[in-house]
């Protein structure tokens, strides 16, 4: 078989504040490539072009430019911050290029030239507030890395605790990296709210599950089955960075690591996104034939591909993914699956969401 070579751009952070998440994703993106290329019925053979930003938001257009200017490749995985993505769509859209976003996001968003592989707010936030409620209690205290990601996903939950009859007892930000956190545990001490959702990332994420352990130990109202930490992007290579203070805490993704199944593979969603980015991506070539991103786009509608993450399909409307849905907590290296629920279709805006269904009834199902 005559294979098509395709150059394919990595643009991920391997330093900086975020870099856990963004070796986790190359880390995902090269292991599929290595699938790929290895596979004889393959059709295609990825050459990776790779540029490392190293955290720097000012670096990411640039270095997406040279990939898309200076190489064959017409699309590229990559970027963990919506800061990081929302840089290069201008980029993107000017040079005809694809982008795979393989971390959660806070929705509210569709670009032709984005395709998202991980999780939105119907797939993370609303079934992880709809799960906390009725466990924990309605009040919350929200804190969150001073950019798009923290802002964002704060403003839904203000709505979603809002709609759940409960109240916002403090909202905190922190800028990037930032890990003085204790002016945010007198506050949470004080306020005493039923959990705590956590949209911090990086160091400063793990400097305030460090504190926040410390509160617990000192004052047992805070431990975690009595007023967790919630997350939407906590993954399993960070919590060796936690130093066990993250255990019993709460977090929510569409994959979480089984470690009984000695079978290599993604061990985080992040990874497992990109992973499957690349799956996608390849399975899409060989149907089409193309790599020309407006074809890879059109060949979605009605395509369920079997990738990392399980069968999953991509909406050719808002092009975001349909994602299985599980609710973990920590335990140890890795996350206890509480809860899950299969195949949820993507609703970037929430416009099918209806409070009263979601905290009528659990959204998830209780894993036996």
């Amino acid at each position: 078989m005559l294979r098509k070579r395709i150059e394919l751009g990595l643009l991920f952070s391997r330093s900086g504040n975020y870099s856990l998440l963004g070796e986790a994703c190359r880390d995902g993106a090269m292991m599929a490539v290595e699938s790929v290329n290895a596979d004889p019925q393959a059709s295609v053979t990825f050459v990776p072009v790779e540029r490392d930003p190293e955290g720097r938001i000012d670096a990411y257009a640039p270095l997406c430019e040279d990939i898309l200017k200076r190489s064959g490749a017409r699309h590229v995985v990559g970027c963990i911050t919506s800061w990081s993505r929302k840089e290069v769509i201008p980029v993107l859209e000017k040079c005809g290029g694809l982008l795979w976003y393989p971390a959660p996001y806070e929705g509210f968003e569709a670009s032709e030239h984005v395709v998202y592989s991980h999780a939105c707010p119907n797939q993370h936030l609303v079934p992880l507030v709809a799960h906390v409620v009725p466990r924990f209690g309605r009040d919350a205290f929200l804190v969150g890395s001073n950019y798009i990601w923290g802002w964002e996903m704060n403003r839904v939950a203000r709505d979603l605790v809002a709609d759940a009859g409960g109240e916002v007892r403090g909202e905190r930000y922190l800028p990037m990296g930032d890990t003085d956190v204790a002016r945010l545990i007198e506050e949470i001490r004080a306020t005493l709210p039923n959990f705590v959702l956590n949209n911090l990332i990086g160091p400063s994420s793990y400097a305030f599950f460090k504190a926040y352990a410390a509160l617990g130990e000192a004052d047992a109202r805070f431990r975690p089955d009595r007023r967790p930490i919630v997350s939407c992007n906590l993954t399993e290579p960070e919590l060796p960075a936690l130093g066990g203070s993250g255990e019993g805490h709460l977090s929510i993704g569409p994959f979480f690591h089984d470690a009984k199944l000695a079978v290599p593979g993604p061990t985080s969603s992040f990874m497992a996104a990109a992973h499957s980015a690349v799956t996608v991506l390849a399975a899409t070539i060989a149907r089409t034939g193309s790599d020309a991103p407006e074809v890879t786009a059109g060949a979605f509608e009605g395509q369920i591909f079997t990738t990392a993450l399980g069968r999953i399909a991509i909406d050719r409307q808002t092009q975001h993914s349909s994602l299985p849905v599980k609710l973990g907590r920590i335990r140890g290296a890795g996350f206890e699956v509480l809860e899950s629920s299969p195949l949820v279709a993507p609703d970037p805006y929430l416009s099918r969401y209806d409070p009263h269904t979601v905290f009528a009834r659990p959204g998830l199902r209780v894993v036996q």
